[in-house]
C-alpha cells in the first residue's frame, strides 16, 4: 500500500472545519487505498488544537469527545505513527532554511526521509515542499 505523511492540518480540517476543504476531503477518501504516516508529534498537535478550540469557546465538550473518538479510531486502524530517522539538527536546519516552525519542518523531513508525498493544508509547508524536493499528495 502506498504511504504518505499526513500533516495535522488536514486531520484538523476533518474535525473542525465546516465545510471541510476539498483537499482535506480528497485526502480522507484516499485513506481507503493509501497509508498515512505521522510522527508522534501529530497526536499532540491534534490534542492541542482541540484544547485551544474548547478554551476559546469554539468547541463544546461533545465536539471534543466526538473528535477524540475519530482520532483514536484513525490511530488504531489507519494511521501509522513512525519515528523518522531525522535529527534535531536537521529539523532545525530545515525550519531555518524554509522559514517553517520546527513542527512543520519535522513533517517535511519525515516525508523526505521516508521518500513519500506529504498531505498538508499549511500554506508555508505547501510552498516549501517542492523546494525541498518533497512531492505533495495530489
Amino acid at each position: 500500500m502506498k504511504r504518505f505523511v499526513l500533516d495535522a492540518s488536514v486531520a484538523l480540517a476533518w474535525l473542525l472545519e465546516d465545510p471541510v476543504p476539498p483537499y482535506a476531503l480528497y485526502v480522507k477518501r484516499s485513506l481507503r487505498t493509501l497509508r498515512p504516516l505521522v510522527p508522534a508529534l501529530w497526536a499532540l498537535e491534534v490534542a492541542n488544537a482541540l484544547a485551544v478550540g474548547e478554551r476559546r469557546g469554539n468547541l463544546t465538550a461533545d465536539q471534543i469527545v466526538r473528535s477524540m473518538s475519530l482520532v483514536e479510531q484513525l490511530l488504531g486502524e489507519t494511521i501509522e505513527i513512525i519515528s523518522p530517522g531525522v535529527t534535531f539538527r536537521q529539523v532545525l536546519k530545515t525550519a531555518r532554511s524554509f522559514r517553517l516552525t520546527a513542527y512543520d519542518a519535522l513533517y517535511l523531513e519525515t516525508s523526505r526521509s521516508e521518500s513519500v508525498p506529504l498531505a498538508t493544508l499549511d500554506h508555508a509547508l505547501r510552498a516549501a515542499a517542492p523546494r525541498a524536493g518533497v512531492e505533495l499528495l495530489s
